[in-house]
């Protein structure tokens, strides 16, 4: 099975040319550095220990945030290496100023590229996040005896009945594995009855804030208009999600004349198509990359640019999170519930089943199926104790994986 799948993966990196064209004309490639997918670095390898940290997008780099933290400050670390698989998780980490860590683009899963890589870098220690299993690279990772952790593991009922159609397969994957640290306990059962050696449930890392004052501020001239309206926000919104909300806007607006909503979508290549479609409505559209010195005429602010999420998020009331209208599982609520905000939701949020619960619990989420339904489950009121205790559920978690990631990395360390 494994030979099939290198067959896949060959035909991949023959067509690879090709699709990477089609993503560079989609703004979705970096034009420059997409050689880094084909293992031809564009960063320097320094001497001494290297810690390699690989998660596919935004959402999982910006989980490990904290933890590259605590390694900049190690004296036994030398290098950190960040990969990703997607330009706009590249452009995020721009916003960090780290002094030992550089990223890289992840190269297709090819035994003989996969291996050229690590020749290059040479690993100490290789962290995988989230969902990220890639069969070609953790089997040259076994070879050269590196270390592999599986942290913040996420195993789908869907994506764990993919891998035991190959049962072969799968538990030769799963073995490569020198520990997992799955972020629900739907995933530890997974992890075990794929063989895995050893698992350490320690909770959800992405309950763990990031705190980076940079982020946090929105231009002054700028902040001083969002206090004269009433704002609410839309998050990592997907297409047709974008309408569905500016719907909302009209309905919200026949009870709320200062209003703006401000959409944030998850992809920012996708923003003149999301004007156009909102002007349609007859609503007007300010953009946050043209910098508006004032917002007097405006009903939908897009947030056109990388790394600005947080800023929204900590000025809302009221965040709804995309790709749970669509069939797309939902994405992270938790930097919004942090912040105090009242959760709103579609029907689909099957990738934070654990989290949602949680919130629910904490009665600061809501289903919404219409842009109606949406509209009337807007608050303009903060909840700041309820985001107080996530914090603290966030702040436990991290202190405990830290201790642990530390304590295993050291002794790997020992042993070399």
């Amino acid at each position: 099975m494994f030979f099939i799948y290198q067959i896949i993966i060959f035909l991949i990196l023959i067509l690879s040319p090709l699709i990477i064209i089609i993503r560079i004309l989609k703004n979705k490639e970096d034009k420059k550095r997409f050689t880094e997918k084909f293992s031809i670095p564009s960063k320097k390898r320094l001497k001494g220990k290297l810690i390699w940290f690989h998660g596919a997008s935004v959402g999982e780099i910006l989980s490990i945030v904290p933890l590259i933290k605590n390694y900049e400050k190690k004296e036994y670390i030398d290098q950190i290496l960040i990969t990703s698989s997607t330009l706009s998780s590249s452009k995020v980490l721009r916003k960090f100023k780290f002094k030992k860590t550089i990223h890289q683009f992840y190269p297709i899963d090819n035994l003989y590229l996969t291996n050229k890589f690590l020749n290059f870098w040479k690993p100490s220690t290789a962290i995988f996040v989230d969902s990220e299993i890639w069969p070609g690279m953790f089997r040259n990772i076994k070879k050269k005896k590196i270390p592999l952790i599986l942290l913040n593991a996420r195993l789908t009922k869907k994506t764990f009945k993919r891998w035991m159609k190959f049962t072969n397969l799968s538990i030769k994957v799963f073995r490569n594995i020198t520990i997992a640290y799955p972020q629900n306990l739907e995933t530890k059962n997974y992890l075990k009855k794929l063989k895995l050696n050893k698992i350490k449930y320690l909770g959800n890392l992405k309950f763990a804030e990031n705190h980076e004052d940079n982020l946090d501020k929105i231009n002054h001239k700028l902040k001083k208009e969002f206090i004269k309206k009433k704002i609410w926000v839309a998050s990592s919104t997907h297409r047709s999600e974008e309408l569905f909300c500016a719907k909302a806007h009209i309905e919200l607006r026949k009870k709320i004349k200062n209003l703006i909503t401000i959409i944030i979508p998850r992809h920012v290549h996708r923003s003149q198509n999301i004007i156009s479609e909102i002007e349609n409505l007859n609503l007007k559209v300010s953009c946050h990359s043209s910098k508006p010195k004032s917002l007097k005429n405006t009903d939908i602010y897009i947030v056109d640019t990388f790394g600005e999420t947080k800023k929204f998020h900590k000025i809302s009331c009221s965040v709804f999170l995309g790709g749970s209208i669509i069939y797309r599982g939902g994405q992270n609520p938790l930097e919004a519930a942090r912040f105090g905000a009242k959760i709103l939701h579609g029907p689909n949020i099957h990738n934070f089943i654990d989290v949602y619960k949680l919130l629910k619990s904490f009665k600061i989420s809501q289903k919404v199926g219409t842009p109606k339904k949406l509209a009337a489950s807007v608050v303009f009121k903060k909840n700041k104790n309820i985001g107080n205790k996530i914090k603290n559920i966030g702040e436990n978690i991290l202190k405990k994986t830290i201790k642990d990631i530390d304590n295993f990395i050291t002794d790997e360390f020992k042993k070399t």
